[in-house]
């Protein structure tokens, strides 16, 4: 299931890499038996010397670097002749080896992990889900061939799988725990929320993350500094982990109210805006895996140049119940009403709202997304929106203001546009006339800000480290880099609650 780096070059192919020695059998002139015997004892030395050196070389590189990884097995991304990665802008991390039960046990059962759909075509490959392979008529239009090996149907609440994919093969991590600076505890918390929201037993639905916490404690370095330099990273939203006894239940567990959590980062892909101070937004995962700088320029390249013949596009549907999510009734109709408006209406059956290169070819010919908050603040859209260039419009602060401070500039205005939900109704502001008074000149800069954040927003291939000595900075590397400098805040006795960190 999971990628796997090249194997390391065999024994016998490391012949290829020593001194060719001469046959002492061809074409020698020394005809003294006495001369030949030296010669003989000579390259018998070389020989006996070199492969002693070969060999102590491969067992330092094992010991340094075992072919055994914690929880996913791999072999040596590297040979002896490959250069070494750096490791830069984060401290050397450590991956605990946790119990099967906590991660790739749980993928076991696939089928029972989401309690309204199979995940299992959406846990394959790392997390990446299936890999979009044909090209329709609806997507020629795109600037990137879908036939790519690089774009995937991901799911948007796999971003934990694809962490722990990615943090495998980075370069700055250490199999060693005494020289890494941060931990990383590879729970697959998403995964298992979602398979037991209909729990009723409320002490079998935390049942797991009851072991976990008590796992860590356990552990060593754990209790170095309390956990303060060890993070987990979710892919559904911390809602869905704060769970109070004189709260909603929503199917929610306990893990973030714990004490011991509290102490770690979590990384998760929407922050609770108040008491999350120990939280961190992540990008919801999108379609696009590059492998290489060279294809994230080049998708980058071709939606600069995209026509966009909509002014603004709204992929979505209704929702109710929740007041947060009326501003989508108003939408829906402004949108219906505008000939400037392309509408992609989501509900049963709607099958272009869940193919991902129709979603993706709408968005590259809007100049404006409309992205308003449904059964959460956050939306998988956003980044959508990004990654196809469109110059994403707010209706709330906590859908991306108050998220993703590590991802996108702090002068909102210059990537984005917000229209006040309250101020968005019959008789108020009209999304069409708001979006028409942006200057030409203004929207062309926002949009080269927006394509600018693509390779921020993106989670790499797991395996493009193999591709490239280099990485560009995706989300991943983002977020190691913050957390480097929250553990020595934290560690050092600075302000470990900062959002702005």
């Amino acid at each position: 299931m999971f990628f796997r780096k090249p194997s390391p070059t065999s024994t016998s192919s490391l012949h290829d890499h020593l001194p060719s020695s001469p046959d002492p059998f061809s074409n020698t002139k020394d005809k003294d038996p006495n001369i030949y015997i030296a010669k003989l004892t000579k390259i018998k030395y070389f020989l006996f010397s070199s492969i002693f050196i070969a060999t102590w070389l491969i067992l330092i590189r094992l010991r340094l670097f075992p072919t055994n990884t914690t929880t996913i097995t791999t072999s040596l991304s590297t040979t002896l002749n490959n250069h070494t990665k750096t490791c830069l802008g984060s401290y050397p991390f450590y991956i605990y080896n946790l119990p099967p039960k906590f991660n790739l046990g749980l993928l076991e059962h696939c089928n029972k992990l989401n309690i309204y759909t199979n995940m299992c075509p959406h846990v394959a490959n790392n997390g990446l889900g299936q890999p979009i392979t044909t090209v329709t008529e609806t997507v020629t239009a795109l600037p990137l061939s879908t036939s790519s090996s690089s774009w995937f149907a991901t799911h948007q609440f796999i971003a934990e799988m694809i962490i722990h994919a990615r943090l495998e093969n980075h370069p700055c991590r250490t199999w060693d725990p005494t020289e890494a600076r941060l931990f990383y505890v590879p729970f697959y918390g998403g995964l298992y929320a979602s398979s037991v929201f209909r729990e009723a037993n409320l002490t079998q639905r935390d049942s797991l993350i009851v072991d976990l916490v008590d796992f860590l404690q356990s552990q060593p370095r754990f209790s170095v500094n309390n956990g303060r330099d060890h993070f987990l990273a979710l892919g559904r939203t911390a809602w869905d982990f704060m769970r109070t006894p004189d709260g909603p239940d929503f199917g929610a567990n306990i893990l973030l109210n714990l004490p011991s959590v509290k102490n770690m980062s979590v990384l998760t892909v929407e922050r609770q805006p108040w008491q999350g101070k120990n939280q961190f937004g992540i990008p919801y995962p999108s379609y696009f895996h590059p492998r290489s700088l060279t294809e994230l320029a080049k998708w980058q390249n071709g939606i600069r140049h995209s026509q966009r013949p909509h002014l603004f596009s709204f992929v979505g549907g209704p929702r109710k119940g929740l007041k947060k999510a009326q501003i989508r009734d108003e939408i829906l109709k402004q949108c219906r009403n505008s000939e400037k408006c392309e509408l992609v209406q989501c509900g049963r059956g709607a099958g272009k709202c869940h193919d991902p290169m129709a979603v993706l070819e709408v968005m590259t010919k809007s100049r404006f997304c409309l992205q308003a908050p449904g059964d959460s603040f956050t939306r998988r859209s956003t980044f959508d929106s990004i990654l196809a260039g469109c110059v994403p419009v707010f209706f709330s602060p906590h859908t991306a203001y108050s998220q993703y401070a590590w991802y996108v500039p702090d002068e909102r205005d210059t990537y984005s546009v917000f229209i006040d939900e309250n101020d968005c109704g019959e008789g108020k502001k009209s999304i069409e006339e708001v979006l028409m008074a942006i200057s030409k000149e203004k929207e062309e800069k926002m949009r080269g800000v927006v394509i600018s954040l693509i390779n921020k927003v993106t989670y790499m291939h797991p395996n493009a480290s193999v591709v490239e000595d280099v990485s560009f900075g995706d989300a991943v590397d983002i977020a190691l880099e913050r957390l480097s400098r929250i553990v020595e805040e934290k560690i050092s006795g600075g302000d470990s609650e900062s959002e702005e960190v």
